[in-house]
């Protein structure tokens, strides 16, 4: 399926970064761009499309509101948020949104996005197999899958892998871990520590500020650095599960 979709942003270089990063994804045939939610709604009575991108604070008719709209179409495009607030995730998902993006925006993410757009179309991605690792204990190979990763430690220049059973060292450095499993749902919260966005059962503000997840029953800290991606991973997460 090759997509058609509708970009929606009052800001010039947002609006354009956002309108390359679409055309350069081939799922997208077409990309068209809009200044604001007016504009938008004068191309989409021209011409239909699969989706619609669009920022939630513009002036005049905001994101939202456009959105609102758009939900009493007879075919109403699938809707994606694109936005620098992370105030308006709930009010997003209630309007049935498949993604919540914050900028400024990451590539993967937003391949993340239009995959889902493509599968509300109709176009489901293939099921790929689960990736395993391999660990060595006692002299023996095992192979862990990687959805039974709670977290990873750093440990020198080794990881440790912590599941449900036990821990195990993989002599695999963690940024390495890190930039092979982000995709697959894990996301960094500290220089010590790479999180299964899946087993976060909790985020917790602590005193002074400071945030820390919960996973299993450990508290892990998250440092001010990791803190809006891993907002980001969880808007993302919560909002597929909607």
């Amino acid at each position: 399926m090759s997509l058609t979709v509708l970009a929606v942003d009052d800001e010039p270089p947002a609006l354009d970064e956002l309108v390359y990063l679409l055309r350069d994804d081939p799922r997208v045939g077409r990309v068209v761009g809009a200044p604001d939610a007016l504009t938008a709604l004068r191309l989409l009575e021209v011409s239909p499309v699969d989706a619609v991108f669009l920022d939630i604070r513009m002036p005049g008719l905001d994101g939202l509101e456009l959105a609102r709209v758009l939900t009493r179409f007879a075919s109403p495009p699938t809707l994606v948020f694109v936005t620098a607030y992370d105030d308006a995730a709930v009010k997003a998902f209630d309007l049935e949104a498949v993604d919540y993006l914050l900028k400024p925006l990451r590539a993967d993410r937003l391949a993340e996005a239009v995959r889902r757009v493509a599968e509300s179309r109709g176009d489901p991605t293939p099921a790929v197999p689960e990736e395993e690792v391999a660990v060595e204990l006692g002299g023996v190979t095992r192979w862990v899958p990687v959805s039974s990763v709670r977290y990873v430690e750093a440990s020198g220049d080794y990881a440790r892998l912590h599941t449900a059973e036990g821990s195990h060292l993989l002599r695999t450095p963690m940024s390495a871990l890190e930039e092979r499993w982000t995709p697959l749902g894990f996301v960094r919260v500290h220089r010590s520590y790479l999180v299964s966005a899946a087993h976060i059962s909790e985020l917790r503000v602590e005193p002074g500020g400071g945030h820390a997840v919960r996973v299993g029953d450990l508290v892990l800290p998250v440092s001010r650095r990791h803190s809006r991606e891993l907002k980001d991973r969880l808007l993302r997460r919560d909002g597929g599960q909607r």
